[in-house]
């Protein structure tokens, strides 16, 4: 199947909920110090508040145990990860965690170059979330022609998925 004949997804956008203790920590850490723009904030007068924060494109990442242990193994050299985990594509991801860190992050690894051609860093973020900040080395299109980067036993993606490999 060619792009052209791949029907458009009935999903819209993929929203990742979190409850943050403190709420103004890390409203400031994810919007101010890592940049994702306001997209819609509300308030109400007993108050409850949430703000939604543009993260550009979502993609849904599901790995199976073993995948989850390699990813763990390659980046940070241990077990780390919960079972969820958000990731952020960052234009420099050793600039990104640096920033992060003087913020208020907690490094768990440094910035690695990954088997699946990107550099990934691990912290540990506000709202008790264990994120990895990654920067691609090359471009979809580019991963798509090696071994290994798609979802059926030839190796490319029946979807015609434009991501390659795992974060």
């Amino acid at each position: 199947m060619n792009p052209s004949e791949i029907p458009a997804s009935p999903v819209r956008q993929l929203r990742l909920v979190v409850e943050a203790d403190d709420y103004e920590a890390a409203v400031r850490f994810y919007r101010d110090v890592l940049g994702l723009p306001e997209q819609a904030a509300y308030s109400s007068g007993d108050g409850a508040r949430v703000v939604i924060l543009d993260a550009g494109r979502a993609t849904l990442e599901i790995a199976n145990p073993e995948q989850k242990q390699m990813i763990d193994d390659v980046e940070v050299g241990r077990q780390v990860a919960p079972r969820i985990r958000v990731a952020f594509e960052v234009a420099d991801s050793a600039a990104t965690a640096d920033r992060l860190v003087a913020a208020g992050a907690e490094q768990v690894a440094p910035p690695t170059t990954t088997p699946w051609h990107s550099v990934n860093a691990r912290l540990d973020a506000p709202a008790a979330l264990h994120i990895t900040v990654f920067q691609e080395l090359r471009t979809p299109d580019e991963r798509a022609a090696l071994d290994g980067f798609g979802t059926d036993p030839a190796g490319s993606s029946p979807s015609g998925a434009e991501d390659g490999g795992p974060r």
